[in-house]
């Protein structure tokens, strides 16, 4: 291991925008295995296709329509 490292020429993380924050979430458990069976089919881990899901419905400016019964 070298004693200095030059990061001069270094450029910076196209992520670190996307940063990831670690928030508690109560889902039904219908919700819950409904993604997990997606990801299944698509390889992709449930969480992830749930943030890609709420991210669209956010970039989107998605609004909620609750329709009571």
């Amino acid at each position: 291991m070298r004693e200095n490292y030059d990061f001069s020429k270094s450029t910076p993380n196209p992520h670190a925008k996307q940063k990831k924050k670690q928030v508690t979430i109560r889902l039904d458990e219908d919700t819950v295995n409904y993604f997990k069976s997606m990801s299944e089919e698509k390889g992709i881990p449930y969480q992830s296709l749930i943030n890609l899901y709420l991210r669209d419905c956010a970039s989107q400016n998605r609004e909620l329509k609750l329709e009571w019964a």
